[in-house]
C-alpha cells in the first residue's frame, strides 16, 4: 500500500497522539513543503531539521520514517545546523530508519560526540551525499556501508590530518570529495588512499572563493549566470529534479565566501598555493587526550601566518588568496589562519601557475596545498581526476604535471619505472638471471637482460616492498624488557645504532643512564645508572675496533668510556665508578666523535672551541680554539681518514680540518644562509651532508666544500626550527627532519628527488610530535629510529623505529606521551 502525502502527515499526528506528545511544528511544515513540490510535478522532500528536535519527538518520526519505503516522499534530508539536544542514539536511529531514501546528511559531529562518529564510521549509512563537520577526526577511518554516496563534504574539520589505509573500500561510487580548510599535509599516503576510489573525478582541499561545491568554477569561464553564488550549493551532484541542498547554504561561513566574490577588485590579497612560510614557532594546546580506537583526536596546532609581509612581494598573476574574512566567520572559527608563501620559491610554482586562471581565488586550503607542486603530484597520482579545487584539469595540464612529476619526485626507489612483483623479483634471482646465465621466465616479455648485478636484485626488492607500504610500521623501543622479566619506559636524550652488530643500539636518556639494547627483540642486554657525574646525555658514540665500548658525554661536560660487557644486565643493580674511565669534562658538551680507528675522539660545545682526547690514555691532549664565530654544534670525525674531521656552527659555516695541518686554519669552509645545526660524512668520505636552520639541507662535495646537491625542502620561517640529516641506505637516500615539524623527509641523495614523507601520526595525543633526531639503520634498507618529542609538558622523548619495507596494517599502533626538552637544539 501507498501512502500519499496527506495520509502520511495524518499518520504522523495520529502516532504523535498515541505517544503522547504534541506534533512538532517542523515537521508538519516540512509535510506541507514536501506536498508542495509534488503538486509542482518536483521531487518530495521531507527535510528534518535535527535542530528544532527533542528526545519526545524521535518515536512518532520513527514510526512514519517506517512507512516511507512505499510512500509519496522520494528523499529524506536530515540537517544539523547548530547545538542540538538530541541523544546520539535516537539521531542515529533516524538515520537508520529513513534507510534506501535518505538523501541528505549534514551534521555538525560537536553535538553527539565522538561515539557517534565512531556509530557512523565503523556502521555506514545510506546517503548520497555526507557533509561532515567534525571536530574530532584526526585519522578518517570510515570502513562501515557507504555504497551510494557519491558526494562527501568534509570542511572545515579542523582535525582531519590522514586517513586510515582502507578508509574509502566502502565508497566505490564517491565521485566528489572536498577537505578544505582541514589539516591534511602528506602527499603521498594522501595520493595512496584516494587512489582507492576508482569513481572520484572531482576533488578539493582549497576552494575557489566564488564556489561552495567541487564543480569547475562557472565564473573561470565567463559564465557568472551559471554560478553558485546565484544558486543553491551542491544542487547539481544530486539527481534531475532535486530542488535544493541545505548542507552549505545555511552554512554562515560558506555564505560569507560567496558574496566576497561579488566586491571588486579584490583588496588585502595574500598568496594562498605552494609553500608555507611561518614567522613563529608552532602553538599547541594542552588538552588531556584520549585514547579510544576511533582516531578521533588532533593537535590544535596551527602554523601562524604574518599576511601583512607580504603585501609587497606578491606578484598580481599569481593564485590569490583573500586576507579577511568576515566576523562570523572567525568567530565560528578562531583557528583558522592566514597562508603566506615564500617568495623564493616562486620560480617553482610557474608551472602550477600557467593552468591557473587569474580569476582563480584560492580561499580555505589545507596544508597540502602549500607542499610544492602539489598539483602536479595529485594530478599525476589520481589519473581519473578531473577537477582539482575547482580548476578543471586539461590534457595540456596533465602532461606536464607527469614531467614535472618525474622531475622532483620519485614513484619507486631508485627511480624505476615500474612497479614489479616481489614474487617476480625474487624468481629472477633465483634462476641465475644476473650472474650470466640465460633463463627464460613464465612471462618472457618481463626479462631482464643478462647480468644483473646484486646490487640491482637488492633495488629491485626495495622497490617491490617499498611500494606496497605507504603507511610505514612505526613501533617504540623505549620499553624495555630485560633478561629477568622486568619492564621500564626510558626517556632517551641521544641514540647510535652499534657500527658491527645489526641488533644492538644504545642510548643516554635524561637522567644521565647508559642502556644498551637488542632493539629487535626489545630486550635489555647493558645498563649504567647515573652515579652523580652524568646529566642528560647528548653524546654517544661506540668504537669501532673495540666494539663493546662506547663514549658518551653530558650536558654537565663528563665524559666516560664504557663497556657494555662490563655493565649490569638489569635495571636493579648499580654500577660502579670503578667500571667506566672518566676523562677531563668538557664544559657545555653538545656533541662527540670517535675517529676512525679508535686513537682519538673530539668534543665540541657551547663554545667556539672544540677538545681532542687520546683515547688509550684517556688524556685530553688538545684544546683547539676559536674554530668558529659561534658556538659549535656537531663536531664529525671522517669515516676511512682518521685526521680529518667536520665542524659546524650556528655562525653559519661549516668547515672541514685535519689534525696533521695546523689548526687554526680549516681545509675549507662553506656557508649556509642560517646557522648549521649538524654534519656527517657520507660513508665513502665522498660528501659531507650539511643541515642548516630550518630545512636548508646541503650535500657538499668533501673534497673542496663545493655544493653538490641542494635539497628542495620547504622552510617554516621560525628560526627554533632546528634540522637535522643523515644517510640512509648507505649514501643513495638522504633522510631529513626538523624538531618544530613531524614530518621525515627522504630524498635521493644523487638526484634531490623527494621519494617519500614519513609523518609520525600517533593515536590518542592531541599534541603534535616531533622529530629531535634521526638515524638510518646501517643494516637494513630503508629503516630508521626517530628520537620523537611532544609538545607537552608531562611526556617524555621516545625512539621510534620505523620500517618502509613493511606496512603497519595489521600492526597494532602505539602510543605516545612525549615532553621537549630546553636542549632541542644540541647535540645531532
Amino acid at each position: 500500500m501507498a501512502f500519499d502525502l496527506p495520509t502520511l502527515e495524518f499518520r504522523y499526528i495520529d502516532f504523535c497522539q498515541k505517544c503522547e506528545v504534541l506534533p512538532n511544528d517542523a515537521i508538519v511544515s516540512g509535510f506541507s513543503k514536501a506536498k508542495l513540490q509534488k503538486s509542482c510535478f518536483e521531487r518530495s522532500i521531507l527535510q528534518v531539521l535535527l535542530d528544532i528536535l527533542m528526545d519526545v519527538d524521535v518515536p512518532p518520526l520513527l514510526e512514519i520514517f517506517s512507512l516511507m519505503g512505499s510512500s509519496e516522499i522520494d528523499a529524506i534530508d536530515i540537517v544539523n545546523e547548530s547545538p542540538c539536544v538530541l541523544k546520539r542514539e535516537n539521531v542515529m536511529s533516524l538515520m537508520r530508519a529513513a534507510n534506501q531514501k535518505l538523501r541528505v546528511v549534514d551534521i555538525n559531529d560537536s553535538s553527539f560526540g565522538k561515539d557517534f562518529l565512531q556509530d557512523l564510521s565503523y556502521n555506514g549509512l545510506m546517503c548520497q551525499v555526507l557533509n561532515l563537520r567534525s571536530s574530532h577526526i584526526r585519522k578518517l577511518n570510515l570502513v562501515g556501508n557507504f555504497m551510494h554516496l557519491h558526494t562527501l563534504n568534509l570542511d572545515f574539520s579542523v582535525s582531519l590530518t590522514s586517513f586510515r589505509e582502507d578508509c574509502f573500500y566502502c565508497m566505490p561510487n564517491l565521485m566528489r570529495l572536498s577537505m578544505c580548510e582541514t589539516r591534511v599535509s602528506n602527499l603521498w599516503t594522501t595520493s595512496v588512499a584516494l587512489s582507492k576510489l576508482p569513481s572520484l573525478v572531482e576533488l578539493r582541499f582549497q576552494n575557489c572563493l566564488c564556489c561552495v561545491d567541487t564543480r569547475p568554477c562557472p565564473a573561470l569561464s565567463n559564465e557568472r549566470e551559471k554560478c553558485p553564488i546565484y544558486e543553491k550549493p551542491w544542487v547539481n551532484h544530486l539527481e534531475p529534479g532535486y530542488s535544493e541542498m541545505p548542507s552549505s547554504t545555511s552554512d554562515p561561513r560558506l555564505q560569507n565566501a560567496q558574496y566576497c566574490h561579488i566586491k571588486e577588485p579584490f583588496e588585502n590579497l595574500v598568496l594562498a598555493y605552494d609553500t608555507v612560510l611561518c614567522d613563529e614557532p608552532l602553538e599547541c594546546t594542552s588538552e588531556e587526550s584520549s585514547s579510544d580506537d576511533s582516531e578521533m583526536d588532533f593537535s590544535d596546532c596551527q602554523r601562524r601566518m604574518d599576511p601583512e609581509k607580504l603585501a609587497t612581494t606578491v606578484p598580481t598573476d599569481t593564485i590569490i588568496a583573500t586576507r579577511q574574512e568576515s566576523e562570523q566567520f572567525t568567530s565560528k572559527n578562531p583557528s583558522v589562519e592566514e597562508a603566506r608563501v615564500h617568495t623564493s620559491n616562486f620560480e617553482h610554482s610557474r608551472d602550477a601557475t600557467d593552468f591557473a586562471p587569474k580569476k582563480y581565488v584560492s580561499h580555505h586550503p589545507s596544508p597540502i596545498c602549500f607542499e610544492k607542486h602539489y598539483r602536479e603530484y595529485t594530478i599525476t597520482s589520481l589519473p581519473g581526476l578531473e577537477v582539482l579545487d575547482n580548476i578543471p584539469i586539461k590534457r595540456t595540464e596533465r602532461e606536464t604535471a607527469k614531467t614535472i612529476f618525474s622531475q622532483y619526485y620519485e614513484h619507486l626507489p631508485y627511480n624505476q619505472q615500474r612497479k614489479q612483483s616481489l614474487a617476480n623479483v625474487l624468481q629472477w634471482r633465483e634462476v641465475g638471471i644476473g650472474t650470466g646465465h640465460s633463463g627464460k621466465l613464465s612471462n618472457p616479455k618481463q626479462m631482464y637482460p643478462v647480468r644483473r648485478s646484486k646490487c640491482f636484485f637488492s633495488r629491485s626488492i626495495c622497490a617491490a616492498k617499498l611500494s606496497s607500504s605507504a603507511w610505514p610500521l612505526i613501533h617504540s623501543v623505549s620499553k624495555i624488557g630485560s633478561v629477568s622479566g622486568e619492564t621500564r619506559s626510558f626517556c632517551p636524550r641521544q641514540f647510535e645504532y652499534h657500527p658491527s652488530n645489526s641488533r644492538l643500539m644504545v642510548f643516554g636518556t635524561l637522567e644521565g643512564e647508559i642502556v644498551v639494547i637488542n632493539h629487535e627483540s626489545g630486550e635489555l642486554v647493558s645498563y649504567a645508572s647515573s652515579i652523580g657525574t652524568l646529566n642528560s646525555v647528548l653524546g654517544l658514540c661506540w668504537l669501532r675496533r673495540h666494539p663493546s665500548k662506547l663514549i658518551a658525554g653530558s650536558d654537565n661536560g663528563s665524559l666516560q668510556l664504557y663497556d657494555m660487557h662490563q655493565m649490569p644486565s638489569t635495571v636493579a643493580e648499580r654500577y660502579t665508578s670503578a667500571n667506566f674511565v672518566s676523562f677531563d669534562g668538557f664544559e657545555q658538551l653538545t656533541s662527540l666523535h670517535v675517529n676512525s680507528t679508535d686513537e682519538y675522539f673530539i668534543a665540541s660545545g657551547y663554545s667556539k672551541n672544540v677538545a681532542l682526547y687520546d683515547v688509550g690514555s684517556g688524556k685530553r691532549l688538545q684544546i683547539i680554539s676559536d674554530m668558529h664565530n659561534g658556538h659549535i654544534n656537531v663536531v664529525k670525525f671522517a669515516h676511512h681518514s682518521p685526521s680529518i674531521f667536520a665542524t659546524s656552527s650556528f655562525d653559519r659555516d661549516v668547515k672541514l680540518w685535519d689534525l696533521r695541518q695546523c689548526p687554526s686554519r680549516p681545509c675549507y669552509t662553506s656557508s649556509s644562509s642560517k646557522g648549521n645545526v649538524m654534519v656527517c660524512f657520507s660513508p665513502d668520505d665522498q660528501y659531507l651532508l650539511s643541515s642548516a636552520v630550518d630545512n636548508e639541507v646541503k650535500q657538499l662535495l668533501a673534497v673542496d666544500g663545493r655544493v653538490h646537491m641542494k635539497f628542495e625542502i620547504a622552510s617554516t620561517g621560525s628560526a627554533q626550527n632546528y634540522t637535522r640529516s643523515y644517510y640512509l641506505n648507505g649514501q643513495d637516500y638522504v633522510i631529513s627532519g626538523s624538531c618544530e615539524e613531524h614530518v621525515v623527509r627522504i630524498c635521493c641523495a644523487q638526484t634531490g628527488r623527494r621519494l617519500r614523507d614519513v609523518s609520525l601520526e600517533t593515536r590518542g595525543s592531541r599534541n603534535s610530535i616531533f622529530v629531535q633526531s634521526l638515524r638510518g639503520d646501517p643494516f637494513r634498507d630503508f629503516n630508521m629510529s626517530i628520537l620523537a618529542a611532544y609538545m607537552r609538558p608531562s611526556s617524555k622523548f621516545e625512539i621510534l623505529k620505523i620500517n618502509l619495507m613493511e606496512s603497519n596494517k595489521g600492526h597494532k599502533e602505539h602510543s605516545h606521551r612525549l615532553r621537549p626538552h630546553p636542549s632541542l637544539g644540541k647535540g645531532g
